[in-house]
């Protein structure tokens, strides 16, 4: 399949971009407060964050099926914000795979292609087209209750495919399967995309998904873009304790800033010392992340050099499958450590004294608003 041939446009200008896009409901409150986006050709841009952040009515404006309070859509340089939805020509893919249970699963594809009137030997040739893209030509006869909830699902892609929309929108279409087939399907998807080169957005709150299958995340909470970035900068180098937070698991603690100089500024958080790799103002409250996984244990420690170390005991210790989760006792603090399993590491028993060393490149530091 061929996406559709769009518009011409300056090589750098965005393919979908969203400006000052808003949305407010008749009690006042904002569910989206002024969206800012631009999206390349081909990109695959995930709008990530908690319930109610936005992120679904954000691309229920974009496919046209609510009207902005404020703000405009573009596609392909052409302002799209009051074009109905069915002439946007955007494919949907929703969480409920929507599909009509008395077609078989090529009318279910073709449905979108008749309602605009091709001439029949064209939709029968992108149904064809559309269905062997997502592995499901032998099933073309039955009907949806025939059919597993993957299968479903797929079905849904192709009929999103198959009218070969300027933009595919995607909303959490994965959090109705098991975790094995979501997996799986989100691969899928993904390959999909990139072979088609198709400019896809994707709305999920489950990190995993986002981190995986993202060019770029739109990580937002509150109707308001917390950070965009590559999954990697969200991760390595989040904007915000919230960012910090949402992507991936996290140790969390209040500190204060007794001393600073030399590119470093040494923390008191609650009696335990750390170090910070910037100079920070004295008396300043912080708060200190650092995630369970680059947190290192030995029976004895031996300093930090540039990074932190602190004494602990083993408090709790939960065997996960690929890693050891652990919970330690530092003068009173409790931090969550991750161990991977195997390899012949060394794993601490409950009650156990431990050195705790991470580096200072993971140890994030936010000065309090």
């Amino acid at each position: 399949m061929a996406g559709a041939a769009p518009p011409a446009m300056a090589a750098d200008a965005p393919y979908l971009k969203l400006a000052g896009l808003a949305k407010r409901y008749d009690g006042g409150q904002a569910a989206v407060a002024g969206l800012d986006l631009a999206v390349a050709r081909g990109e695959f841009v995930t709008l990530l964050g908690p319930s109610g952040c936005g992120k679904t009515t954000t691309l229920r404006m974009i496919a046209g099926l609510v009207e902005p309070s404020a703000g405009r859509i573009e596609v392909a340089g052409i302002d799209v914000t009051k074009v109905p939805a069915h002439r946007r020509n955007m494919g949907v893919v929703f969480q409920s795979y929507a599909l009509f249970p008395h077609l078989s699963v090529a009318r279910n594809v073709a449905f979108g292609l008749e309602m605009r009137d091709l001439p029949r030997g064209s939709i029968e040739r992108r149904v064809t087209e559309a269905l062997a893209l997502v592995r499901l030509a032998e099933l073309a006869e039955r009907k949806p209750k025939a059919l597993s909830g993957g299968q479903q699902q797929r079905v849904a892609l192709a009929r999103a495919l198959v009218i070969e929309p300027s933009v595919l929108l995607l909303d959490e279409p994965l959090s109705n399967l098991d975790a094995k087939l979501r997996e799986e399907l989100r691969d899928e998807i993904r390959d999909i995309q990139r072979r088609l080169g198709i400019t896809a957005i994707f709305v999920t709150h489950d990190q995993m998904e986002a981190l995986t299958m993202s060019d770029r995340i739109v990580l937002m909470n509150a109707g308001r873009i917390e950070q965009v970035g590559s999954p990697a900068e969200l991760y390595e180098r989040p904007a915000s304790p919230f960012v910090a937070g949402f992507i991936g698991r996290m140790n969390r603690l209040t500190a204060a800033v007794t001393a600073s100089g030399g590119g470093r500024s040494r923390l008191d958080a609650s009696g335990l010392s750390l170090m910070a790799s910037r100079e920070l103002p004295l008396g300043v409250r912080v708060t200190v992340m650092v995630r369970p996984h680059r947190i290192r244990l030995s029976a004895r420690g031996g300093g930090a050099g540039e990074g932190n170390a602190v004494r602990a005991r083993v408090r709790k210790l939960v065997f996960a499958g690929e890693a050891v989760q652990l919970e330690i006792d530092a003068a009173g603090l409790v931090l969550r450590v991750e161990q991977p399993t195997g390899g012949g590491g060394w794993v601490p028993g409950i009650g156990e004294e431990v050195a705790a060393t991470w580096s200072l490149d993971d140890t994030l530091v936010f000065a309090e608003r």
